[in-house]
């Protein structure tokens, strides 16, 4: 019986980053492009080009430039229980990705810029109460991952750029889970996880101005390997079963997916810009997770779970309006589809497809000093699902606001 309870406790636990990824993506890496959709493969807006597509980070127009800024995500998720009145949401927590982006040139006319980017791709926490129905699945999830990215980007001629960087990446977790094994008091155990993982990739795209009105860019972002190694595995349990559950340690390793995008730019005339891309996400390459655990025993095996992920498409625009010379507005929206399949949702980010709508303005003080700011809200869609593996059956509806700030400089 205690295998049958511990097994699907820890399957799902080190599918964090994935779960992460697509329970409830919501990217962030430039306030511009978040404004809009977060669209912008086929503009060349800002230094945020270091993330959208290195082939338009040569056509932003400076010497050089340097900007921080982050989001703060304000998310809600409820849960309730299909069969009777019961209903728990999550404890309110903010998350606060962050990015800063740095290019230069040796000289004005350079068809070569250098570029680095910092940026949190993922990240996130969510919290339910301790004894909430779904404990022994869930009560804590925490992930930050942090991705370093140096790049090269080349104009070729006037109109046809390309661009390339060198992905590290690093990141840590923690998870907390009830054991559905009572002491003597009647208090059960918990299960606490912990790891850092690193891995790497690159991000390459290419950027071309059709003519004064039409640009195109192409961008693909290569699956992140990413590997834990002994990784701590901590349990809490009545003193009859501890035995099974030593305290261990753990390895695996897991694959963020792909992401290859094309974009339409659009400027309607000088003060008109309308953004269209097209997100292809390859999480179709997430058909298994395997755990291998430094102590085993009879109640505690390595772990071998499916997962078969679907492939998914994103689709997004905005538009960006200059009001002034120092004044500009943006709207956007999008709708991401789930590569979560009936009979594979979890607690960790109960995933549906999402809807986002979003607006943003920015405002230039000086030539060489500007601010960003943006207002994202996302929703997924009501799902009602059972897990194959726990037969844990839910209803889910999750939302989030997102506000974010970018401080930037030109030279």
């Amino acid at each position: 019986m205690h295998n049958k309870i511990i097994i699907p406790l820890l399957i799902n636990v080190l599918f964090t980053f994935q779960m992460f990824a697509g329970g409830f993506q919501v990217n962030l890496q430039g306030q511009k492009q978040t404004g809009m959709g977060h669209a912008g493969i086929g503009l060349a807006l800002d230094n945020a080009a270091l993330v959208f597509n290195p082939g338009a980070l040569i056509f932003v127009d400076s010497l050089g430039s340097f900007s921080a800024g982050a989001s703060f995500i304000i998310p809600r998720t409820v849960f309730l229980d299909p069969n009777s009145t019961y209903v728990a949401q999550t404890i309110n927590h903010t998350g606060t990705p962050l990015s800063v982006y740095a290019n230069f040139k040796i000289k004005k006319k350079s068809p070569l810029t250098f570029g680095f980017a910092l940026y949190n791709p993922f990240g996130s926490r969510v919290q339910w109460e301790d004894d909430w129905k779904g404990q022994f699945l869930l009560r804590e999830i925490s992930l930050k991952t942090f991705f370093y990215q140096p790049t090269l980007s080349y104009k070729i001629t006037e109109k046809l750029g390309i661009g390339v960087g060198y992905i590290f990446a690093n990141g840590d977790f923690s998870l907390r889970k009830g054991v559905p094994i009572q002491d003597s008091l009647g208090n059960y155990g918990e299960a606490t996880l912990a790891g850092k993982a690193t891995g790497k990739g690159f991000n390459a795209g290419v950027y071309y101005k059709l003519n004064e009105k039409f640009s195109v860019g192409l961008n693909y972002r290569s699956a992140v390997k990413v590997k834990v190694e002994n990784g701590t595995a901590d349990f809490s349990s009545a003193q009859t079963v501890s035995q099974y559950f030593q305290d261990s340690t753990f390895n695996t390793q897991l694959n963020l997916p792909f992401m290859a995008s094309i974009g339409l730019g659009y400027h309607l005339n000088n003060k008109v810009k309308i953004a269209l891309d097209i997100n292809y996400v390859g999480w179709k390459s997430y058909d298994s997770l395997n755990i291998d655990f430094a102590k085993n025993s009879d109640k505690l095996a390595d772990v071998a779970s499916p997962r078969l992920y679907k492939n998914t498409f994103i689709f997004r625009t905005g538009l960006q309006y200059q009001i002034s010379e120092i004044f500009c507005i943006r709207a956007g929206a999008y709708y991401d589809q789930s590569p979560v399949k009936d009979g594979y949702l979890t607690p960790e980010t109960p995933d549906s497809d999402k809807i986002g709508v979003s607006t943003g303005f920015s405002i230039a003080f000086k030539k060489w000093l500007y601010i960003d700011a943006s207002l994202l809200y996302a929703e997924g869609l009501k799902r009602t699902d059972t897990n194959l593996e726990t037969q844990f059956e839910a209803t889910y509806k999750t939302k989030a606001v997102i506000p974010g700030i970018n401080v930037g400089i030109k030279f």
